[in-house]
Order: structure tokens, then C-alpha cells, then sequence
């Protein structure tokens, strides 16, 4: 996609021709450096290197030692499938992000043809015309050839002061533009640039996320919890004789019961999907986990202009203080922008004053500043036939602080900006200490038709709405009222001694500067809040990193989009409201997977540990709860792609909560299981071996009938399990009745026997479904 935009205001070199650059790209190759990947071959074998493959390969030793060669070749063959499955989702995974690397990748202002342009930066070449603005990634080697730029170097010469560039100098490339603009020439691109890359946009870094330490927590518990009935089952095994060799591979299998075997590879592919999801609603994520911290954000700050509002920027009205004429306030605010910046301001008085005719005949430009968010104006300085003029454009403080004797505009300020109107002033002068205000403008950039819809939308998820704008106040007020966001205006040094609590009570900051939002966030975070921003400028870069969720808005700039975790590709607002609910949908997913993993590890291990000290027998062998592993370990991980909705508030995870639901569910199921053995050895008589394997089949019931139980908050009927879901859990039971009623790996049961056990498994969760929704409901799991 490109965008071809006026080259008025701005003189110099025409740069090369499309035919010329056409060329030059075939000579010389894409602007980019090829990623070196690792081998698949060792990606797959780092999956066999971890605690989790430790435990498993110390198992598969153990059963060797001891000969028991059918049990380590199936615990080898779960710990193969476990790093197939693994390597192949995160591989899907990392295609994923490619994609998204492709998507967000940096864009350059090319002048082709005499003309500016929007280009990919993979398109320049070397002697095109490009130009740098503050926010900007050096898309390649640039000799600058006019105006001045402040570089940020840290990234590729680990110097943290910035240095200044001017004509002459170099802009190597992944240098950040930190302040100023510039006009320079592409010396030198891909692997012929002096660093030899390009910057990389997306950072795809590999901190560990909250969902996984909630996990591993949980986790944690339960191992300890095993090793405290191991402990006891091994107590009692020496207290009552029972050969070492037979108790210690239960033990050491029942201890990688406990682990979350499939916890990889299901929270990779969860993530995955829903990045993929996202990427079709057009929000592009630059790290995997930036996905689950949207699930909890509680509070959202967001700027005005371009997220609220259209960012179509139009001349609105003028107020003449000095001016002889309308036309000539909006000439002198024209010849102190340039259409090279692409800023909105600047292009929309240029636009007035290109449809007034204003700029058929300009003067000859000798020097240009262009805005600064440090400085809040810019600044030009002309030759024109009664010699030299300068004028100056920005914000209405900004602007009167550089004329000598400002007269009073707050009035007439105040009237513009009431109706929502963004005010700025303009000054001009035979010298830049000669300043003389020669009026105001107004430009109208209304609210977004779906900015309302937006904000309520985001308050009915329970997120708290707070606009950040360098606006004045009544400006921000007025868009603030339109869009529903409530709360009364503050200036920014309210966040400078605030009380406990005071930065909520406010909706709209308004004059903010980059140190404020920082501040805020800050505040926020402190006081335990999950905080979003957006931002689309350079400026914004420390504030989107700082925060929870840091969301770059269409059109942001490169440095913006790197240091955001969401990047929305369609303009204004209304995808963060997507990127919310999609997140909270994998959050219920993952629940209903650790939920069900808390039941399920707290029924093993004490049916098991306390069976074996109440029987005096091994209700279910070592080789079983291997199978047991694969049959629910695996197969739950189409939890992954399960049908469910988006909890109404920000989740947030609890693990004494989720211990304490998981613990009073399994207890329930541990009733069952206990009366299905002794009725099977008492009431049918039957042998060990054929307990056994009821005890097994029992096991995988409960297990996958603990999804279909834990993953509806409500009642289990409210809402379609998914179809991948369902599917996999009647093959997994199909599967499981065939080998116990045959005999594989097992001693056979008579179908009739296992049918009925089925049936009871469902009739007591049914039942057991009633209990579940008022210990949910009880304990607040949403």
C-alpha cells in the first residue's frame, strides 16, 4: 500500500524515477537481511531438555533398570509425541509471527517521481529520496542532505546519548529519529548497510508470561502435594513388606501425574489461535503473551486525536488578531508547515490554503523547525520581497511565550475550543524576536461515528476509559462528553502529589506531556490497576512499554509499534474492544485447562496413594497411568480450540481460588471413585486385573467428563462444547472401551460392564453440575 501525498512546501531533489528504483531493486536486492532461523533438528531436540522431559526420561531409565520394558517404551513414545506436538504448534506458532513481522513491517516517505510517498522501507534503494521525522526507524544508510535530527545509536552501539546529525551526516540504519526532521539520501541498504541489518520491528521476546507462573504455581502445589503422599505410601510400603521395585516406579509415576505434560503445547497452541483470530480482525500482536494481559486490563488510557477522533483534520475557523485577512492568517499558518512531516496538521492547512489558491507563488524557504512535542510549535523562515518573514505555528502557550507583548486570547480560546475544536495560534515577524500573534485557528476533528459505541462497550466489560491528550481542556472536555467518557478534567499536575485512589477520579488529563503519562500509568499500576495505553508517536513510546498493555494505533510510528505489545491495523479504537474479548476468551480456556487439571491431579494422586494404604493392593499399575496421561493429558488439549465466550469483567488469576474449586470438585469425584472400586470388588467380584482396568476407564471418564463440567461457568448446557473438543473426547472414550474390552495393555472387562460405568460417570456429573455452579457462583469464578 502506498500513499502518494503533495510535495508542496517542500524543495530539493525530485529523487528517482519508479523506473529508475525498479531497476536499482533488481540490482541490489531488498532492503532487508535475511533471519537466521535454528535447525528443526535441534529445535526438536531441545524439546527432550527440561525439568518436565527430565522427569519423564529418569521414569523411562528406572522401568529399564528394573525391566519393564513395555512401560519405559510407552512412557518413550508419550515423551516423543509430547515434543512432536510441541515443535509443531510452536512452529505454527512462529509462522504466525513471521506474518505479523511481515504485516508491521517499517515504511519510509520516498519522494519517486517528484512525488512523496508511503513505500515499504523492504523497497528503497540506494539513491532514493527519503525523509526522517521524529518517531522514525533509519530505514537504511541515509546521507542527510538537509535539516536536523537528533539519532538514538543505543541499539547498535550501545552509546546511550544521543547525537545531533545534520547535512552530511549519516542515519545508519535502526538508528531511532528522537527529535527534528531531515532530507537525505539512501546511501546503502540490506546487508550493505555499515551494520549490516536493518531494524527489526517486532521484538518477539521470550519473558515468561502471567498465565504460565499462575500455572506453575498451581503446579508447584500439587507436586508438593504428591510428594506429601508419596511419602506416606512409601512409609506404609516398608512398614507393610511390599517389594521396593513394585512401589518405587508407582511412586515415581504418580509424581509425573502431577505435571502438566501437555502445558506447553496447549498454551502455545491457545495463543497461537488466538493471534491468527486477531490477525483477521486486523490487530497484530508483536509478542504471544501481550494477548493475556488484555484479558485483565481493568483500566484503559487513551489519547484523542486519530483513536477518538477521525483525525481528519479541517479548517474549521479562523480568529484574526493581527492578520489583514482570513486568507492571510491561513497563508502564514501554511508557510510554517510542510507536507513532508505527513503530519495531520500540517496537511490539513495546507489543503486550505492549496483550495484558496494561497500557495501559487510562495517565498523562497531558507530555514524550517518543524514541531516538537518539546517545543509544541514549529517554526519557518522565508525571503520574501520585503525581506525576511518569520512565522511560527503550534500551540496557543507555546506560541505567545515567544511573542513579546502576547495580548490576552483566553477568551476567544475558550470559545473554540469548547466545541471541540483543536486551537492553534500563529505568529509572524521580520525576526524571530520581532514575533507578533496574528491570530487563531480552529480545526474540527469530530469524534469517530463509533468512538461511543467504543467507550461504552469498554465500560461494560468493566474497563475504566480515561482520555490523555496534550489538548486544552476544553477541548478535551467536549470530545470527552460526546464519546460517554466520564470523569472530571484534570491538569497533569494533579498526578504530582495525588491522594490514594485520585488518579481514577478523573476522565480526561488533559495538556499531558510523555513524563505525565509515565506517571499515570505508574499511579495506576500501583494502586493494582492492569493499565492499557495507545499511542502512535515517539512520544508515546516510553508510556506504551511502561504499560500493562500497550496498544500503537494505526498510522503509529515505528518506534511506537516496537515498543507496543497490539498494534491495530484499522483506524480508530473499536479493534482494542476485539483484542479485549478474544483475550478473555483464551483466559476461560486456560481455566477450564487448569481447572481441570487441579481436579484431575488431586483425584489420581489421593485415590491412588490412599488405595494402595486402605486395599493393601495397587488399584491401577504404573504402565496404566502412563496410558492415563496420553488418554486426558493430550486429548485435553482441544481445550484449545473450545467454543466459549468472554467473562464480563477483567479476569484475573487466583490460585487459592482455583486450588480451593479444584479441591471441593475433586473430593466429589473422589467419592465416586472409591465406590466404584469397592462396588467392583465387593459387589461384582471381580479380579484384580479387571479393577484395574475399570479403575482406568473410570479415570479417563471422569477426566474428560471434568471439562464438559468445569469449562461452562453456569450450567454445563448453556453454551456448544467445540466441535474439535467433542470430537476428540469420544474418540479418546471409543478408543479406551475398545482396549479395556479386548484386553490391550490391560486385563479385559465385559462391554457391558464398561457401558454401565459410563453411564454412572455421566449421571453423577450431572448431577454434580448443580454443586459446581453454586461453588463457582460462591467463589466468584467468572
Amino acid at each position: 500500500m502506498e500513499q502518494a501525498t503533495d510535495s508542496t512546501q517542500h524543495d530539493g531533489p525530485a529523487g528517482l524515477t519508479e523506473a529508475e528504483a525498479e531497476g536499482r531493486l533488481r540490482h541490489y536486492g531488498p532492503n532487508e537481511i535475511a533471519e537466521r532461523r535454528p535447525r528443526p533438528l535441534v529445535t526438536l531436540l531441545g524439546k527432550f531438555w527440561g525439568p518436565i522431559p527430565w522427569m519423564l526420561e529418569a521414569t523411562i531409565l528406572l522401568q529399564v533398570v528394573l525391566g519393564k520394558d513395555l512401560e519405559a517404551a510407552v512412557i518413550a513414545a508419550l515423551l516423543g509425541v509430547n515434543a512432536l506436538i510441541s515443535f509443531v504448534e510452536e512452529g505454527r506458532a512462529g509462522k504466525a509471527l513471521d506474518l505479523l513481522r511481515h504485516r508491521l513491517s517499517a515504511t519510509a516517505r520516498v519522494r519517486r517521481d517528484g512525488t512523496w510517498r508511503s513505500l515499504p522501507a523492504a523497497g528503497l534503494v540506494p539513491g532514493d529520496l527519503v525523509h526522517l521525522r521524529m518517531g522514525d526507524l533509519s530505514p537504511a544508510d541515509v546521507r542527510i542532505l538537509e535539516g536536523g535530527i537528533l539519532l538514538d545509536q543505543s541499539a547498535l552501539t550501545g552509546e546511550s546519548v544521543a547525537v545531533e546529525a545534520g547535512a552530511g551526516a549519516m542515519a545508519y540504519a535502526a538508528s531511532v529519529v528522537r527529535r527534528g526532521e531531515a532530507t537525505g539520501e539512501v546511501a546503502a541498504t540490506g546487508l550493505g548497510t555499515y551494520f549490516g541489518k536493518t531494524a527489526e520491528l517486532v521484538r518477539t521476546a521470550r519473558a515468561t508470561s502471567h498465565l504460565s507462573v499462575t500455572i506453575f504455581r498451581i503446579v508447584r502445589i500439587l507436586a508438593i502435594i504428591d510428594a506429601a503422599l508419596i511419602t506416606a505410601l512409601l512409609g506404609y510400603a516398608a512398614w507393610a513388606g511390599m517389594p521396593l521395585r513394585d512401589v518405587l516406579p508407582f511412586a515415581l509415576i504418580l509424581l509425573v501425574a502431577s505435571v502438566p505434560v501437555a502445558l506447553p503445547a496447549t498454551f502455545t497452541l491457545a495463543t497461537a489461535l488466538g493471534a491468527a483470530e486477531l490477525a483477521r480482525s486486523g490487530v497484530l500482536l508483536t509478542k504471544l503473551a501481550a494477548i493475556e494481559e488484555a484479558a485483565g486490563m481493568d483500566v484503559l488510557c487513551t489519547d484523542k486525536t486519530g483513536t477518538l477522533t477521525e483525525n481528519r483534520l479541517t479548517l474549521a475557523t479562523v480568529a484574526r488578531l493581527d492578520a489583514a485577512s482570513d486568507d492571510e492568517l491561513v497563508r502564514l499558518a501554511a508557510l510554517a508547515s510542510d507536507s513532508a512531516t505527513q503530519d495531520p496538521i500540517d496537511l490539513a492547512i495546507l489543503d486550505a490554503a492549496k483550495a484558496r489558491g494561497l500557495l501559487t507563488d510562495p517565498p523562497d524557504r531558507l530555514a524550517f523547525v518543524p514541531f516538537d512535542p518539546a517545543t509544541r510549535y514549529s517554526l519557518g523562515r522565508y525571503r520574501g520581497p520585503d525581506g525576511e518573514l518569520h512565522v511560527a505555528k503550534g500551540a496557543p502557550q507555546a506560541v505567545a511565550a515567544l511573542v513579546r507583548a502576547p495580548p490576552d486570547m483566553t477568551e476567544a480560546i475558550d470559545r473554540l475550543a469548547a466545541s471541540g475544536m483543536r486551537v492553534l495560534a500563529v505568529a509572524r515577524g521580520e525576526s524571530r524576536a520581532g514575533l507578533r500573534l496574528a491570530g487563531l485557528i480552529g480545526l474540527a476533528d469530530p469524534p469517530r461515528p463509533d468512538s461511543a459505541a467504543l467507550v461504552k462497550g469498554l465500560q461494560d466489560l468493566g474497563i475504566r476509559v480515561v482520555m490523555v491528550t496534550g489538548d486544552n481542556a476544553a477541548t478535551a472536555r467536549a470530545i470527552a462528553g460526546q464519546v460517554g467518557i466520564m470523569g472530571m478534567s484534570a491538569a497533569p499536575d494533579a498526578l504530582d502529589h495525588p491522594r490514594e485512589g485520585e488518579a481514577l477520579d478523573y476522565g480526561v488529563y488533559a495538556r499531558v506531556y510523555p513524563e505525565h503519562k509515565i506517571r499515570l500509568i505508574r499511579l495506576l499500576q500501583s494502586a493494582g490497576h492492569v493499565v492499557g495505553m495507545t499511542g502512535d508517536g515517539v512520544n508515546d513510546a516510553p508510556a506504551l512499554k511502561q504499560a500493562d498493555v500497550g496498544i500503537a494505533v494505526s498510522g503509529a510510528t515505528d518506534v511506537a509499534r516496537a515498543s507496543a505489545g497490539v498494534v491495530l491495523t484499522a483506524p480508530g479504537l473499536v479493534d482494542a474492544l476485539t483484542a479485549v474479548r478474544a483475550s478473555r476468551r483464551i483466559y476461560q480456556r486456560m481455566l477450564t485447562y487448569t481447572i481441570n487439571k487441579i481436579m484431575k491431579t488431586l483425584e489420581i494422586a489421593v485415590f491412588l496413594t490412599v488405595g494402595v494404604i486402605v486395599t493393601h493392593v495397587f488399584v491401577i499399575t504404573p504402565l496404566l497411568i502412563v496410558l492415563l496421561l496420553f488418554t486426558n493429558d493430550f486429548v485435553t488439549m482441544s481445550i484449545a480450540t473450545d467454543n466459549v465466550g468472554f467473562s464480563p469483567r477483567p479476569d484475573r488469576w487466583n490460585v487459592r481460588t482455583l486450588m480451593l474449586t479444584g479441591g471441593i470438585l475433586a473430593s466429589a469425584v473422589l467419592v465416586l471413585s472409591f465406590t466404584v472400586f469397592f462396588v467392583g470388588r465387593a459387589a461384582l467380584g471381580l479380579t484384580l486385573g479387571e479393577l484395574q482396568t475399570l479403575v482406568f476407564v473410570m479415570l479417563v471418564a471422569t477426566g474428560q467428563g471434568n471439562i464438559y463440567l468445569v469449562r461452562e461457568r453456569g450450567p454445563f448446557w448453556r453454551s456448544r462444547p467445540g466441535r474439535w473438543l467433542l470430537a476428540g473426547s469420544l474418540a479418546d472414550l471409543a478408543v479406551v472401551a475398545a482396549m479395556a474390552a479386548r484386553g490391550i495393555l490391560m486385563a479385559p472387562v465385559r462391554p457391558i460392564l464398561i457401558a454401565a460405568l459410563l453411564a454412572v460417570v455421566a449421571a453423577y456429573l450431572l448431577v454434580l453440575d448443580i454443586l459446581k455452579v453454586r461453588v463457582f457462583r460462591y467463589l466468584a469464578i467468572h
